[in-house]
């Protein structure tokens, strides 16, 4: 069925204001699930602070070339094809729509938008596979313990290691 002008105009504005406020916008294929599987999809997107935007084409287009965003080319716009817009986390949506694929294959990404720049369908699907904010923190804050660690391995106890790394350093500072 096809839409109105003025269904155009609402969805367009709504388009737009999604394209405003997202960190990252992934253009992905989803024919062949079913509507409990897009439904699951959208629940799942909707838990990690993103969404997924079902229109047309030319839509999504005109939404970020007016939004200052470059135009998605042709080749991410094939068949029916979906938005996935994160808000919070740029990675989350890319993700979760990731995560989904390995057991739906029917989601295959096309490219996306992120920092103001085109991805292509190789760069979108490697934004999915990078690890959290979380994650990396996470690594950090091992990465910044190690030495610590293996010191305090050498050593009885951690308490004690760092209590004896504390004292070599204490002497070997000039006295001011």
């Amino acid at each position: 069925m096809a839409l109105t002008r003025a269904q155009k105009e609402v969805q367009l504005a709504e388009l737009k204001d999604k394209f405003g406020t997202a960190s990252s916008v992934l253009f992905a294929n989803y024919i062949g699930l079913t509507v409990a599987q897009v439904s699951d999809l959208r629940k799942k997107l909707r838990k990690g602070g993103a969404e997924m935007k079902v229109a047309k084409k030319t839509l999504m287009c005109i939404a970020a070339k007016e939004k200052g965003l470059p135009e998605p080319e042709d080749s991410m716009m094939k068949n029916a094809v979906a938005c996935i817009f994160s808000f919070e986390d740029p990675l989350a949506g890319a993700q979760i729509a990731f995560k989904f694929s390995k057991e739906f294959p029917q989601v295959a990404f096309l490219g996306g938008i992120f920092e103001g720049k085109l991805l292509s369908q190789t760069q979108a699907k490697e934004l999915a596979k990078m690890p959290s904010r979380q994650v990396l923190l996470a690594i950090f804050a091992g990465m910044l313990q190690s030495p610590l660690r293996s010191f305090a391995s050498i050593c009885n106890s951690p308490l004690t290691g760092f209590a004896r790394a504390l004292s070599e350093v204490a002497k070997k500072k000039p006295s001011a």
